[in-house]
């Protein structure tokens, strides 16, 4: 069998496959694009990507010996499941590696939105000693806040964890699975009373444009949205609307609708944070995520497939 890891690091995490296996990582570039994957995917049988790795149908029809598709991440909404399973190919993901991480920056962009360093950085560069005025620089802490935690699966309560050290009230929304020790709302009451609203959900029917134009409404004015889940839970365009008449006072995002694209008037807004979806993008998050996709490709073979999706 032959193994495509369409990315260019960490390959020690694939060595020592059973002999007959043969591993192939991308060659003179961080990874193959669409096209380049469509002409090389015909001879492999399993293929590791990046989550953001769009995976067309098209690039399935051309995939006739594969059998299994492994995700760098959590998240798996660069695949059309169904489809993938109608040709016979599961897909599977590395759902712990980019727990803590995730939920790292989440509690950074949290900090970063409420004390206001962000744009403090980038105003003291240009005024210099004409920002020492304290009285336009005053911020908020996080303790004391209401947390509202949409989406309580592993990212979601390893942000209640950290959050909690800093003696901030938890509130959380989940439809189904009730976490103990943390207060459950139901999702219109979580908006109403939460400080800040932190987006934890895989993106699905139910969670696509999630947070609307009725969703900031229902927010207090001087609330916050992070986001580290996937761009299209919210409406991108409902949220600029949202900051420019000042339903909400900011929002720190790490994703977006249309990425690498951003809507324009985020880049001028001192109070939105912006990063270009690192959630899982440290060290050690990339290892495990290496190191796990290796694991999977390894019970595959063994035919003991897990952390299938599909």
């Amino acid at each position: 069998m032959r193994i495509l890891v369409n990315t260019n690091y960490f390959r020690e995490t694939f060595a020592d496959f059973p002999a007959g296996v043969e591993v192939e990582f991308a060659q003179g570039k961080p990874f193959y694009g669409v096209r380049e994957m469509e002409e090389r995917i015909a001879p492999y049988g399993i293929l590791v990507i990046p989550s953001l790795f769009p995976v067309s149908n098209s690039l399935l029809d051309r995939a006739s010996n594969l059998k299994l598709i492994c995700n760098l991440g959590a998240g798996f909404n660069n695949v059309d499941l169904a489809y993938a399973r109608s040709k016979g190919i599961l897909v599977c993901n590395t759902p712990d590696a980019v727990t803590q991480s995730t939920a790292e920056l989440a509690l950074n962009l949290m900090l970063t939105i409420l004390r206001r360093t962000s744009e403090i950085d980038r105003r003291i560069r240009c005024e210099k000693e004409t920002l020492w005025q304290y009285d336009k620089l005053t911020a908020r802490c996080l303790a004391g806040r209401t947390l509202g935690i949409v989406g309580m699966g592993k990212i979601g309560r390893r942000v209640a964890e950290l959050a909690s050290v800093f003696g901030t009230r938890i509130v959380y929304h989940n439809p189904r699975t009730e976490v103990p020790g943390y207060e459950r709302l139901e999702f219109n009451e979580l908006l109403r009373v939460s400080d800040l609203v932190s987006l934890h959900v895989p993106l699905n029917q139910a969670s696509f444009h999630l947070m609307g134009r009725a969703q900031f409404d229902r927010m207090k004015s001087d609330a916050v949205l992070i986001n580290v889940s996937r761009g299209p839970v919210v409406d991108e365009r409902a949220l600029v609307e949202a900051l420019q008449r000042k339903a909400i006072a900011g929002a720190a995002l790490d994703v977006f609708e249309n990425e690498p694209k951003v809507a324009e008037e985020l880049y001028s807004m001192h109070n939105v944070v912006l990063t270009p979806h690192i959630g899982g993008n440290t060290f050690e998050s990339l290892y495990a995520m290496m190191y796990d996709a290796a694991q999977n490709a390894r019970a595959f073979i063994a035919g003991n497939p897990v952390h299938v999706v599909n």
